[in-house]
């Protein structure tokens, strides 16, 4: 007689960060079958029962593709235009094919001073919090058409953290380009190993932390280290995998082992 192991999904409410780097091309543009899918996994752990909060990155560079620029803009107030064209481009998207699965999405745009300010941050969690009790889906970006460096949070990484700390999510899970953390950069060392568990982020752990990543994008390793030490420092575990399958959140809520874990303190 075979018996079969049932693995029990474990109701969660769930931060997912986007990057750029999954969300479009290299040329700016689209990703296309990549966002349908996340579109589509999303929908569906929603379905479970699961409360979902988007944190997406790619205003700007969907501005650059829908703006025919060459590059990444440089100066504030091109990349505030970029940012202007490319959060209506990416949530009339998001809207649309949420939309095909019956979900309804909210769009919430913040600056550092909305976590900054006492008021503002309870006003954002209340927002938040009612907006799952309705069902909704909150889609959450930076505000870069009006955030400086004065202002800015500075990148999606942090502010997916925040956002999760915030909600108290049980799990963040930081969409990549990159599979998780490595003992080395992989890209240069072909010994570098993956690193599936992180239990304390101890001085050795953010020494691994690189540079930037891609070209469109503002994060890197070192952004998402200090995302993990924010989310394990308040009770919140989270995820570092590659973006280039949305199917590994499955694994993810199922409890399988996907990129690199950081337990959270309890």
């Amino acid at each position: 007689m075979i018996t079969e192991r049932i693995i029990e999904r474990r109701i969660m409410r769930i931060v997912v960060k986007v990057g750029t780097s999954t969300l479009a091309h290299s040329t700016g543009c689209l990703n296309i079958r990549a966002v349908e899918e996340l579109c589509k996994v999303l929908s569906d752990l929603k379905n479970a029962g699961n409360e979902i909060i988007l944190v997406s990155s790619g205003a700007i560079g969907m501005g650059v593709g829908k703006l025919s620029l060459k590059e990444r803009p440089h100066d504030m107030p091109t990349k505030q235009a970029a940012a202007a064209v490319g959060q209506c481009e990416l949530m009339y998207i998001y809207d649309k094919l949420f939309s095909e699965y019956n979900h309804t999405v909210a769009q919430i745009l913040l600056t550092g001073s909305d976590v900054q300010n006492a008021q503002r941050h309870t006003n954002f969690k209340n927002t938040v919090n009612r907006l799952l009790e309705l069902d909704a889906l909150p889609i959450i970006n930076e505000n870069d058409t009006v955030a400086t460096e004065e202002i800015a949070v500075g990148d999606n990484d942090t502010l997916a953290a925040i956002v999760a700390v915030s909600v108290k999510a049980q799990l963040l899970v930081l969409l990549s380009d990159i599979d998780g953390l490595y003992t080395a950069d992989p890209h240069k060392d072909h010994n570098a190993k993956l690193i599936e568990t992180v239990e304390e982020i101890t001085d050795d752990i953010l020494s691994l932390g690189g540079g930037e990543g891609s070209s469109l994008g503002t994060g890197g390793m070192r952004t998402k280290l200090k995302a993990a030490q924010m989310c394990t420092q308040n009770g919140c575990d989270m995820i570092i995998t590659n973006g280039s399958d949305a199917r590994h959140l499955y694994d993810i809520v199922d409890g399988r082992p996907v990129g690199t874990k950081f337990i959270a303190n309890k």
